[in-house]
């Protein structure tokens, strides 16, 4: 009987095809947010979506039966959470607070910081393609984002530190997940659960929520961010960190401006300009330089 290799062995474009999904995904949740937080407000609906994603992957707690699952799932669900938790509350502030031009802009900083942070975290020295794609990444967003135009405000600075943190928090999911025996499922629900907990406690501390509105827009939007923006996109990350390095998840998933754009002009109407396609069309190619195959050398030359 011939002998069943991993998953991501056996077809090895499975993490940079996830990633490419989870961009596009996330591209346009920016959109679907900012219509959601007209009818209630950012902790609320945090919470209602990471609580119905915990609800969801209930069934995937069962893996952590097995002892050694359950330690290395269990060590690193309550700093990812806390990580995650940082990142979507100042997303989701600075979204409803600056232009989706501005957001997509600065959140591609995590692009140019990711390969820094793997350096100074995980003691990986980041390859002169890594810092020469990221280069063309952050000047492509630039463009995107209407280049001279940029004006920051509070909504910005949060959108840039949440940069910092997507940057951090991608290294820290290397570190707590790689090469250890993590329920990937799991673990996205329990980061799901401290997400979920943590916003309803500050909530608590500041009134507490009002009811759930009842317009089926509001509800649309929000099972489109569980499913797809949360659900999916944590799972693909998750499973990508374990078999990629942080730098390489970040380049893939920093074509998530590019999906951004496409959304706003096919769903929302708005229209770009040859800046903008440009600025697009050179971080898709910086992403897709990143992850070209490499010849290898014969061993006698190398």
């Amino acid at each position: 009987m011939p002998a069943q290799h991993p998953l991501h062995q056996r077809y090895p474009f499975l993490p940079d095809l996830l990633l490419l999904l989870v961009a596009m995904v996330w591209g346009s949740s920016y959109g679907l947010a900012k219509q959601a937080l007209l009818f209630y407000p950012v902790l609320g609906l945090l919470a209602l979506r990471f609580g119905l994603t915990f609800i969801l992957l209930l069934p995937a707690q069962r893996a952590l039966a097995d002892a050694a699952v359950r330690r290395a799932t269990l060590q690193a669900a309550l700093p990812l959470g806390l990580g995650l938790l940082a990142i979507f509350l100042c997303e989701t502030y600075g979204v409803a607070h600056t232009s989706a031009a501005n957001a997509a802009f600065l959140i591609s900083l995590c692009l140019v910081l990711t390969p820094f942070a793997e350096w100074l975290l995980l003691g990986q020295i980041p390859s002169c393609d890594a810092l020469l794609a990221a280069a063309v990444s952050l000047f492509g967003a630039w463009l995107l984002s209407g280049a001279a135009q940029l004006q920051l405000n509070a909504g910005d600075g949060l959108m840039l530190l949440a940069a910092v943190l997507r940057a951090a928090v991608t290294c820290l999911t290397r570190r707590l997940t790689a090469d250890k025996p993590v329920a990937t499922l799991a673990l996205t629900g329990l980061q799901s659960l401290v997400i979920c907990l943590s916003c309803l406690l500050l909530a608590s501390m500041q009134g507490g929520l009002p009811p759930l509105p009842t317009a089926l827009a509001f509800w649309g939007n929000t099972l489109y961010l569980v499913l797809f923006c949360t659900l999916f996109a944590f799972f693909a990350m998750n499973y990508a960190l374990r078999h990629s390095s942080a730098t390489r998840v970040a380049l893939l998933t920093g074509s998530e401006p590019v999906f951004g754009a496409a959304f706003a002009v096919l769903w929302l109407g708005e229209s770009l300009s040859v800046a903008n396609w440009l600025g697009g069309g050179l971080m898709v190619a910086a992403s897709m330089w990143a992850v070209r195959p490499r010849r290898r050398l014969p061993l006698a030359r190398a």
